[in-house]
């Protein structure tokens, strides 16, 4: 069986390896330390993207507003001084040219996931604000996953305020975007889950979970790293099978690609792809 060569062969992968698929709205085919934390990385950004939606779609934000650029930002930790994010741990100019400046909301949270800047991440929280990034996980069924601090929030870190997922949890809150997109459901209108699947479908960083499908394959997701984590969330469409969820996190001496910011393919990128292969070749076969 598939899935028993897939935990064979992650068994001997250094560190933790938690994977999640199914399809959305079913049970999982497949999972694999499912609810063991990790650090989020930048998986995060998608629960931050959910939250902006839904304020927009309540009329407490304006997607597209201008809002100032500044790289100034109110610690998660009580008293401590604000704290700024650093240039080269990020992976956008585009975002950094515009300081001192404005740039819409809608823009800033476009650059948040296809370019997974931290600067726009962290304009973004300040503009919705953690608690609605928190409901954003709950509504979603999420039971392990908190976002805690905005990146780079050295203080709060330090404090033990951090932000970690679990597979099942980013698998929720994918499958609820997904299924939200054909029906009314907890996080957004079918018009906003809609559009929110597009920006994740216009990622650009490409080189785990999207380099084990076929050429001009939609897949919505979103990915994240740093030293010693490689992560990679998404949902995705085949055209001659139903959508489905694959999430694999990995907390393994094999993410040795450096700065989140950096666009890097190392061994635990090569591991994703395989295991999104693998499941690309079984689409057939999942649970319904």
């Amino acid at each position: 069986m598939i899935w028993d060569d897939l935990d064979a062969y992650l068994d001997r992968v250094p560190g933790t390896v938690s994977a999640y698929v199914g399809r959305p709205g079913a049970r999982p085919t497949w999972t694999r330390h499912a609810d063991d934390t990790h650090y989020a990385a930048s998986t995060m950004k998608v629960a931050v993207l959910v939250a902006l939606h839904r304020a927009a779609e309540a009329g407490r934000l304006d997607l597209d507003a201008p809002v100032p650029v500044r790289n100034s930002f109110d610690s998660a930790r009580p008293g401590a001084p604000r704290f700024a994010n650093n240039r080269d741990y990020d992976n956008d100019d585009a975002v950094w040219d515009a300081v001192g400046g404005t740039a819409p909301l809608r823009w800033l949270a476009g650059r948040m996931i296809v370019r997974s800047s931290n600067l726009a991440t962290n304009l973004c929280i300040g503009q919705v604000g953690l608690p609605a990034v928190a409901q954003a996980w709950t509504l979603a069924g999420a039971r392990h996953s908190v976002t805690g601090r905005g990146i780079e929030d050295f203080a709060a870190r330090d404090a033990g305020i951090d932000n970690v997922v679990t597979a099942a949890d980013l698998a929720a809150l994918l499958g609820e975007l997904a299924l939200g997109a054909t029906r009314p459901g907890p996080l957004a209108s079918p018009a906003g889950c809609a559009a929110m699947l597009d920006v994740l479908a216009a990622q650009e960083h490409r080189e785990d979970l999207a380099a084990g499908l076929p050429d001009g394959t939609r897949v919505a997701h979103k990915n994240g790293w740093v030293r010693g984590v490689r992560h990679g969330a998404g949902v995705v469409f085949p055209d001659d099978a139903p959508p489905y969820r694959i999430v694999v996190c990995t907390t393994t001496d094999l993410a040795d690609g450096g700065a989140d910011g950096e666009q890097v393919e190392d061994d635990a990128c090569r591991l994703i792809a395989h295991v999104s292969a693998r499941v690309w070749d079984a689409r057939h076969e999942l649970a319904g």
